[in-house]
């Protein structure tokens, strides 16, 4: 019986496909694994640096790390659901926060852009841009940096409407340069995690 590898794979399969159990529907284990990745951005939420206006928290590798295993439209779908349930009301959001007054809070845009760098990391996966650390590091690096398209202009109207500061120095001083070290390494991680759990996965199906 020939072993089965990271290259012997269709190109679209991503982590989450090697996971099968006959007796489930594949809708509904799809589901599960959305669900499972809402839960984990909510979870990584709640490690929070408090800051202001925008909190450090451990969302972003959350984010890299269900996109790369789920794939572009279970990752992206995921991070909606996580948007969506916070919105109504569920603590989902750095420091337990949730509901929709959260739509004016300076930070939320970083949640839009989550929903995008889940689909960005997922259709890389799906490229196996994840099987190898050059590549994936280029990967986690491309999507991290997709947050903050959304969420640095939607910090700085936020500021206009507080009546603060919104130029670009203060716009990127709070909410671009105190994530820069912290992004690259959770970047860094999850390059590196990625491709040792295909390696992982693939010598316990030989």
């Amino acid at each position: 019986m020939s072993s089965i590898t990271p290259e012997s794979l269709p190109s679209r399969h991503v982590l989450a496909d090697r996971l099968t159990l006959p007796s489930v529907h594949p809708l509904a284990l799809n589901a599960v694994l959305v669900a499972a990745g809402t839960a984990l951005v909510a979870l990584s939420a709640q490690v929070t640096v408090p800051l202001w206006p925008v909190p450090v928290t451990g969302q972003t590798l959350a984010v890299l790390l269900v996109g790369s295993a789920l794939g572009a439209r279970r990752g992206a779908l995921s991070l909606v659901v996580y948007a969506a349930v916070g919105l109504a009301g569920a603590p989902v959001f750095a420091d337990g926060k949730g509901g929709p007054g959260m739509l004016t809070a300076p930070s939320f845009g970083y949640v839009i852009g989550f929903v995008f760098a889940a689909w960005l990391i997922g259709a890389l996966a799906e490229r196996r841009w994840d099987r190898r650390v050059s590549t994936g590091l280029a990967a986690q690096l491309l999507a991290s940096v997709v947050p903050f398209v959304v969420g640095l202009p939607w910090l700085a109207f936020s500021l206009a409407r507080l009546g603060l500061p919104h130029d670009l120095q203060a716009t990127l001083e709070g909410g671009l340069y105190p994530f820069v070290p912290g992004g690259l390494v959770k970047a860094g991680l999850a390059a590196l995690l990625l491709p040792l759990i295909w390696k992982l996965t693939s010598s316990t199906r030989r």
